[in-house]
């Protein structure tokens, strides 16, 4: 997506550790139109997907699943990173290892949102190592559910886990992927198929 990518390249930070920082409009403050145009290119790059579901996780996935959601016209489950007592009832629990804040999550969805009757897309904000991804699509199949592929705003490229995902037959479609940056000249180089 080349309006992501541009963006990107005007206001995206190169870090030490293979930190990409966009948080001044994906994932701190948030351009909601950007995220508008993102959901309408998931709608069209899942279009053939009987998809009624839409699932992320916790904190930063949310605002970019639900304008998806919007133009899918379905609702959006999150899962938790922690047990509340708003959670009652049964739920699905799995754990997830965290690659921007090096720890490891229970991630939680209740038993209610999620069944053998849903076909979801993962809607998620980064891919870097994939930990998120296979946890949430662990819950998935704990439901009996249908992943139904996985749509990534920003995939690093340049790290395995969009190449994990693909790799177990896994429909992984991401609106921008970096191939390579480099934090001394801020320089970042997009992948292109």
């Amino acid at each position: 997506m080349k309006l992501l990518e541009e963006r990107i390249q005007k206001d995206g930070v190169v870090k030490p550790g293979n930190v990409l920082k966009v948080d001044s409009f994906l994932n701190h403050q948030m351009d909601v139109e950007l995220f508008d145009q993102m959901g309408a290119e998931f709608r069209r790059l899942f279009a053939d997907r009987p998809i009624n579901k839409i699932l992320t996780i916790e904190a930063s996935g949310i605002g970019i699943a639900c304008m998806a959601a919007r133009h899918f016209q379905v609702p959006v489950v999150f899962a938790k990173k922690s047990q509340s007592i708003n959670l009652d009832g049964e739920s699905y629990v799995t754990k997830v290892e965290s690659f921007t804040h090096k720890r490891v999550y229970d991630v939680i969805v209740s038993k209610k949102y999620l069944g053998p009757e849903d076909h979801v897309l993962i809607v998620d904000d980064f891919l870097a190592n994939g930990c998120a991804v296979d946890g949430l699509i662990d819950l998935i199949q704990s439901a009996g559910a249908t992943v139904e592929g996985v749509g990534i705003a920003v995939e690093k490229g340049f790290q395995h886990g969009g190449q994990r995902i693909r790799s177990r037959g896994i429909r992984l479609e991401s609106l921008a992927i970096v191939e390579s940056m480099d934090p001394e000249t801020g320089e970042i180089v997009f992948r292109h198929s």
